[in-house]
């Protein structure tokens, strides 16, 4: 479902530089024959890949080596985690976090800019800074919902 809205946004992206009364997908198409095959074939790779769960052991595994790293996530700098050396005690303890943000959107907004929810927050806003990439981010919140 996400990757189709995202589809979508980027079909309305497109759209969006023509003049207004040629904003329709089908007069985007109709020049661009090429995007017409290219949005078909990202449609039919999406379908394709269901999440299975080696993926997101995967997703999860790739999330913990951000989180550890001192040079990118670098969350042992202010948290102690599970299997991390060396925590620091500036923020919570990372544990128990699927029950603490059912909503997975939730710690994903958090790891993006706490600064939003919280404007006190020393949490580097990861996602508004470009620290972490989305796709990033995406890991380290599956790594987060493992704890």
């Amino acid at each position: 479902m996400a990757f189709m809205l995202a589809t979508v946004y980027i079909l309305n992206r497109i759209c969006r530089n023509k003049p207004a009364g040629k904003r329709l997908l089908t007069n985007t198409f109709s020049r661009k024959p090429a995007l017409l095959q290219a949005l078909a074939l990202t449609l039919l790779i999406g379908a394709a890949a269901p999440v299975s769960p080696a993926n997101a052991q995967s997703a999860a595994a790739e999330g913990q080596k951000l989180a550890f790293d001192r040079g990118k996530g670098n969350c042992l700098t202010c948290h102690e985690i599970k299997g991390g050396d060396f925590p620091g005690t500036i923020g919570p303890a990372l544990k128990d976090i699927k029950s603490k943000y059912p909503d997975r959107n939730d710690l994903v907004a958090i790891v993006f800019d706490e600064t939003r929810r919280n404007p006190q927050t020393v949490m580097p806003p990861f996602g508004r800074n470009r620290i972490l990439t989305e796709q990033e981010i995406n890991a380290v919140v599956d790594f987060l919902q493992t704890l």
